[in-house]
């Protein structure tokens, strides 16, 4: 992979790419035959410049008026640090010996450290690995180890690296799989409208007006979804110790509205789909207010200071998609009886296809940002819809809610709107950041669905086998 050399403070003593690499070569081969000021300009100020010490300094990258490099993310280079302490290369005894440490390791790794020689001095060429975008802080330690234990010289921390956004590829190639340019999205659409239509004919008005007077099972399912999935996120996020990006992709993704997929596990597993259509929409409505909390106060607790962007628009996009075709349904319910009938003959093995279709899609949309995901996000990832059942469950049973509501709150507060997470990281995050972060909601997504496929059916099965409603 070819790399771009980025100028910047420093410039010169971080080198990138082939070409940079070959003029650090070509540069470290005239410092150790004695040459000095004979390679480029830019690098020979940044390797081998005698400066005076200040006080016991002895380490400087550059000619040492600078501090701070830049270096673009995804990207493999040296750093050059000169060193003027006696002994330094003189070949009498044991040398100097530099430990390097990145103070975060997201964004940017030390590859290894080699000592250098030169007539006059001495230094070290530190390898790098960047990744993520953000500041660097290095540590540096310069120990003696002509004593035992090994004596520390000096200790600097005030350098650090700048790990700058690369530009993003004008073309994505067979990338145009990336799930948020994916044509296969639109051709679903018109299917999930006819399926909610199908829905809007099972609802009852009755039901609804009593929901009205007794909102507590959809204040239940706020309190889950808003409350008490997002903690258990950042519980998780801290126990298996994940990455600041990704642990903020699985909070926001566990602090996400009930998804379009709740209702209808609703209906095949003998739920209240009157109740789970009005959570849905409830839910989605309160999001506009709770992501933003949400985000804020966890991005907080994670030291990460990205700025999140709620997607207003998406939002408002999910609450038409959910109302209207649900209207209609209810038109179609009152006004043309026997076609409402045919509907609610379809919906299940409609609603069935549509789960395993989607399955498919999801995976096949999420398989390159899956690529290279690690076991731990993985576990936490399986534990989030089963760990929501038993919240939403739980709080249920505590006021007593008949079973059909029970389960409803349950599915509602277990199945989260993934899309709605993915949309907010793509929006807030640079690409490479986002899609690292959209690990979360992709793995959410996977093992939700498949999970309550499972469910559904060993419901069916057990209903069949027991004759339980």
């Amino acid at each position: 992979m070819v790399f771009r050399r980025w100028p910047g403070p420093g410039d010169g003593s971080v080198c990138t790419g082939p070409r940079g690499m070959l003029r650090a070569s070509l540069l470290l081969l005239s410092l150790l035959w004695g040459a000095r000021g004979t390679a480029s300009a830019s690098l020979s100020t940044a390797v081998g410049r005698t400066v005076p010490l200040t006080g016991r300094r002895y380490l400087s990258i550059g000619d040492g008026s600078v501090t701070e490099f830049e270096f673009p993310e995804e990207s493999e280079g040296i750093i050059v640090v000169s060193s003027q302490y006696p002994g330094q290369g003189n070949g009498t005894g044991p040398s100097p010996v530099l430990r390097v440490t990145s103070l975060d390791t997201e964004l940017l790794t030390i590859k290894n450290v080699s000592a250098i020689a030169w007539a006059g001095g001495g230094g070290f060429v530190v390898s790098i690995h960047s990744g993520l975008p953000g500041l660097a802080p290095l540590h540096l330690q310069l120990l003696d180890p002509r004593e035992a234990p090994p004596t520390l010289v000096e200790e600097r921390r005030d350098f650090c690296i700048k790990v700058s956004r690369a530009e993003d590829p004008a073309a994505l190639g067979t990338d145009l799989a990336h799930f948020s340019e994916n044509p296969v999205l639109y051709l679903l659409l018109p299917l999930i409208f006819v399926n909610k239509c199908s829905f809007g004919c099972k609802v009852e008005l009755e039901v609804l007006k009593g929901l009205l007077q007794s909102p507590q099972p959809m204040l239940l399912g706020l309190l889950g979804q808003f409350l008490v999935m997002p903690l258990y996120a950042f519980l998780m996020a801290k126990v298996f110790m994940l990455p600041k990006a990704l642990a903020l992709g699985l909070i926001i993704t566990c602090s996400s509205p009930g998804g379009g997929g709740s209702y209808l596990f609703s209906l095949l597993l003998g739920g209240d789909v009157t109740l789970a259509i009005s959570m849905t929409f409830i839910s989605t409505v309160a999001a506009t207010g709770f992501l933003p909390l949400s985000s804020a106060i966890y991005s907080r607790l994670l030291s990460s200071h990205e700025t999140l962007h709620v997607p207003i628009s998406k939002i408002l996009g999910t609450l038409l998609f959910i109302a209207i075709p649900i209207a209609a349904g209810v038109l179609i319910k009152s006004k043309l009886p026997k076609f409402s009938q045919l509907l609610l003959q379809v919906i299940k093995p409609f609603s069935f296809v549509l789960l395993l279709g989607g399955l498919f899609l999801a995976y096949h949309m999420g398989v390159f940002i899956l690529a290279g995901v690690r076991l731990p996000i993985v576990l936490v990832g399986l534990t989030v819809p089963p760990v929501g059942l038993l919240v939403g469950y739980c709080l249920a049973t505590c006021l007593k809610l008949p079973v059909a509501q029970r389960r409803t709150v349950s599915i509602e507060v277990g199945v989260q709107n993934s899309l709605l997470a993915l949309a907010m990281l793509q929006l807030s995050l640079r690409r490479l950041q986002a899609d690292y972060a959209s690990q979360a909601p992709f793995l959410v997504a996977l093992s939700g669905t498949s999970e309550m496929l499972a469910l559904v059916t060993g419901h069916f099965i057990y209903s069949s086998v027991c004759a339980v409603p």
